[in-house]
């Protein structure tokens, strides 16, 4: 079974095309987890144990894991281990490397880690890109367009006329030869999610920036599925796990969930 396949798979299974971000920031967790010995994976354990019926797959930011140092990498492997196996699991860390530093890049997230797909970044061409491919079952998420307000300093460049990030598009459908490859589109970019499905229209597509910034959900689902309502992952971080800082944040969370995941597909029966 492919990425793709394994993917569309659980949506339909769980009836969900929500993605909790774990992006969790150490000095916004609730004074009672101080005690315990990883405060960050307690949480995150607690926020699973709520959430994992209600979710296609979470996504954890690298970033915030790896500047605790080596006490990250070990936070990451046992956060992983509590997710169901069934669950998509996304390492982000945008990687993109010459050829053999994305091999050990690749060789990390999907060996050593195990997520099931990993993000990255297509700036420097094929070669950096292939060996997070290399395997049918392990998802590559290829940067398309970005919410963050640098984005247009390099993704909306003309090239021939036409933005560069529809060449990254090309490019990524090209390559996708093992049904593996996704893209990465902001949800503060509608109008350009809506190009990209019709240039894509069976390409998963995950988007981020739903909450905290400011994403459009309505359009999202709209126009980052396809054509039967499927294979867009909504994901948000901060917005669920942070819906609270005192101690019932996992209920708190599964309410934000809870209210998220109908939402997108109240939005799915209208539209599909």
């Amino acid at each position: 079974m492919n990425f793709t396949e394994r993917l569309r798979d659980v949506q339909r299974n769980r009836t969900s095309l929500l993605c909790v971000g774990l992006d969790t920031d150490r000095g916004k967790l609730p004074a009672s987890l101080r005690a315990y010995e990883d405060p960050i994976f307690e949480f995150n354990r607690r926020i699973i144990e709520a959430t994992h019926d209600l979710v296609c797959a979470y996504k954890i930011n690298l970033a915030f894991y790896e500047v605790t140092g080596e006490h990250g990498w070990r936070t990451v492997h046992r956060t992983l281990s509590v997710i169901p196996k069934e669950i998509v699991t996304i390492g982000d860390a945008k990687r993109g490397d010459i050829g053999n530093s994305s091999a050990m890049y690749a060789q990390a997230l999907a060996q050593d880690y195990g997520f099931t797909a990993s993000t990255v970044n297509p700036y420097m061409g094929f070669d950096s890109v292939e060996p997070f491919l290399a395997r049918p079952e392990q998802g590559a998420f290829i940067l398309a367009v970005t919410s963050n307000p640098g984005a247009r300093d390099f993704q909306y460049a003309k090239i021939d006329g036409r933005p560069l990030y529809e060449r990254v598009i090309k490019k990524a459908r090209a390559w996708n030869r093992s049904k593996n490859i996704g893209l990465v589109v902001g949800a503060t970019r509608p109008k350009e999610m809506h190009t990209i499905r019709q240039m894509v229209p069976d390409m998963p597509i995950l988007i981020p920036g739903i909450g905290a910034q400011g994403g459009d959900l309505k359009a999202a689902v709209r126009y980052g599925c396809d054509r039967n309502g499927e294979l867009g992952i909504i994901n948000a971080s901060r917005s669920v796990i942070f819906s609270s800082s005192g101690d019932d944040f996992a209920e708190a969370a599964r309410a934000a969930a809870v209210k998220l995941r109908d939402e997108i597909n109240q939005y799915r029966d209208t539209y599909f």
